[in-house]
């Protein structure tokens, strides 16, 4: 815990300094950040009641009037008044204000633009994915939405390494699984018939959110494998998504069942295999992971 604290403090000061969050003059303009980010809400939002402001930026009431305040002496914002209701002011941008908003913008893409530039594309990449993984798994209720997608180059291989930390982390199930996964992985990209089998990915902003396989077993059977979804992306509905996509490929593609090899210690992946049709037909206990875990085995007709 000590070491994550201090990992995220250095990162914070790294990262105030590098964008000026403390400068008076943010960017070189005439704007503080906390200007330069109400500035922005209000372009964005405008016209716009200050109570939503305040709730957008959670910023102290008395902090955002006096922010305000200093707006309207620039003359970069004018307050109107609802023939609805006359204690309404909502708040617009002037055109100084305007301009000042796309001045400051311009000057902010400009920068990220300059740091991006240095980076390769992979780089570049591995920085947005970085990033949007640190906002999703620091705000779990980010509206972001999620897309269902074919696997990329790099990507089945992921899915092993999740997947053995996860377990790992929650079950203890150490080596044991890894070749498991890793084995299944590589026969899959060594052997699989793109036009029966295949790797989606759910993808949240950018990042790997989940995955889900489906090979086929021969005999008009096909086996779903490796489902997982990332802590920082559950209750989205991601893992349903993935299960019913497998479903209506088999379908397609003429298979008379899909089966499933899973654990009883596994309460929310049972959930989701009940919630679409699949039936427990199976349990056998193994020691493939070190300790003896009861392993069962769920099918759905097609």
């Amino acid at each position: 815990m000590n070491q994550a604290i201090d990992a995220i403090r250095t990162f914070n000061r790294f990262f105030t300094r590098h964008v000026g969050a403390i400068d008076a003059r943010f960017l070189d303009t005439d704007a503080n950040l906390p200007e330069a980010r109400l500035l922005f809400e209000i372009a964005r939002l405008g016209p716009v009641l200050a109570n939503v402001l305040q709730a957008e930026l959670g910023l102290d009431r008395g902090y955002l009037s006096r922010m305000i305040a200093r707006f309207e002496e620039r003359g970069w914002v004018a307050r109107d008044r609802l023939d609805s209701d006359a204690r309404a002011r909502p708040i617009r941008l002037t055109q100084a204000g305007q301009a000042a908003f796309e001045e400051i913008d311009g000057r902010q893409r400009d920068a990220v633009a300059h740091d991006l530039e240095s980076l390769s594309a992979t780089e570049r990449d591995d920085l947005v994915q970085a990033l949007t993984r640190a906002r999703l798994l620091l705000d779990r209720q980010a509206p972001d939405a999620f897309t269902i997608r074919d696997a990329r180059v790099g990507e089945v291989s992921q899915v092993a390494a999740r997947q053995s930390v996860l377990y790992a982390e929650s079950h203890s199930w150490g080596h044991g699984l890894e070749v498991v996964e890793a084995e299944t992985t590589a026969a899959f990209l060594r052997n699989s018939d793109a036009e029966r089998e295949r790797c989606w990915v759910a993808d949240l902003g950018g990042v790997m959110a989940g995955a889900v396989f489906l090979t086929d077993e021969g005999e008009g059977t096909a086996r779903l494998r490796l489902l997982h979804v990332e802590p920082f992306a559950r209750r989205r509905g991601i893992g349903d998504a993935l299960v019913a996509g497998c479903l209506d490929f088999a379908r397609e593609k003429g298979y008379r069942q899909v089966v499933l090899w899973t654990h009883t210690v596994l309460e929310a992946a049972r959930r989701i295999y009940a919630r679409n049709g699949f039936e427990c037909i199976d349990t056998q206990v193994h020691h493939t992971f070190g300790e003896p875990v009861q392993g069962e085995t769920w099918r759905v007709l097609l």
